[in-house]
C-alpha cells in the first residue's frame, strides 16, 4: 500500500450547507483522498478545524458508519447525551443509523486536527437541531420539501 503525500491533496475549504447553516463550517479544512485513489466503498479525510469552527452540523446517518481519530489538538464532540473533550489518540465511532446526531467543535483557540472515516452506503442521513435532511436529491426539510 502506497504511503499518502498530503501535499498530493489541497485543502478545501467548502460546504454544500445553505446558509445560514454554511456558517459554523466555514473554518473547516479537509483533505479527501479515498475518492482520488480509486477506494469506492470507504471515506477518508483528514480534517483541520480553525479556533471556532465545527466539523458539520449535528447529524446522523441511515446507512454510513463513520470513525473519527484526534490527531492534533483538541475539541469537543457534541451528542444527545452531552459534551464530550477529545484530545489526540481519542476515538469516536458512530454506527450506521444511530439516531444520535453528532459533531466535532473546535472551541479552543488552536486548530485541531482528525482523520474522519465512513464505510457503507451514503444513503444520506438527518441533522438533530435544523429541520433539514439530506440525501441523493440534495438537502430538503424533514418534511420532504425542498430547501
Amino acid at each position: 500500500m502506497p504511503k499518502l503525500d498530503l501535499a498530493d491533496f489541497p485543502p478545501v475549504c467548502r460546504t454544500g450547507y445553505p446558509p445560514p447553516y454554511s456558517e459554523a463550517v466555514a473554518g473547516r479544512w479537509q483533505q479527501r483522498f479515498a475518492a482520488k485513489l480509486g477506494l469506492a466503498h470507504l471515506g477518508a479525510s483528514r480534517v483541520v478545524l480553525k479556533p471556532g469552527a465545527w466539523s458539520s452540523q449535528r447529524h446522523w446517518h441511515f446507512a454510513e458508519d463513520e470513525l473519527v481519530v484526534m490527531l492534533s489538538g483538541e475539541a469537543v464532540l457534541v451528542e444527545d447525551g452531552g459534551e464530550t473533550m477529545l484530545a489526540p489518540g481519542d476515538i469516536c465511532i458512530w454506527p450506521a443509523g444511530v439516531e444520535d446526531g453528532h459533531c466535532i467543535q473546535n472551541r479552543s483557540t488552536a486548530d485541531c486536527c482528525f482523520l474522519a472515516v465512513s464505510a457503507g452506503e451514503d444513503a444520506g442521513g438527518s441533522y438533530s437541531d435544523i429541520d433539514m435532511c439530506w440525501g441523493p436529491d440534495g438537502f430538503t426539510r424533514k418534511d420532504g420539501t425542498k430547501i
